[in-house]
């Protein structure tokens, strides 16, 4: 949870910046493209959130049912518990995803800074070991 708040305070400071940046700068079009990424990211960092909580929380129910000795409802929460974190860490990655994606737009102005696949990677590999 506190590492999920920490992507969202620092989305968040990021849009501040990119926001005063748009209002001063006459090339918006990439500003823009970052702030709506940023948008949207904030929005899967609030959906994380959301699932991480409820999954502690269906936790803490599970653990009082196990207390009251109601085995059967504690597990069906607990199974429940585990789904939620699971769509919790799935989003995450969604969101990881897009952070990758806003780095490639923001030095997209940048010639030469291209990753080159896995593939090209190796090629010049091999060319190199076969000379």
């Amino acid at each position: 949870m506190l590492a999920y708040t920490n992507r969202f305070l620092a989305l968040s400071n990021r849009v501040r910046a990119l926001h005063d940046k748009y209002q001063q700068e006459e090339n918006r079009l990439v500003i823009f493209r970052q702030i709506k990424n940023l948008k949207y990211r904030i929005k899967l960092i609030q959906r994380m959130q959301t699932y991480g909580v409820a999954s502690l929380l269906l936790s803490l129910i599970s653990m009082f049912f196990i207390f009251i000795h109601y085995q059967a409802i504690a597990k069906f929460i607990f199974a429940v518990s585990l789904l939620t974190f699971s769509i919790s860490i799935f989003v995450s990655l969604l969101e990881i995803r897009l952070s990758t994606k806003a780095i490639e737009l923001e030095l997209s102005d940048m010639e030469g800074l291209e990753d080159p696949s896995v593939m090209e990677y190796l090629k010049k590999r091999f060319e190199r070991d076969d000379k």
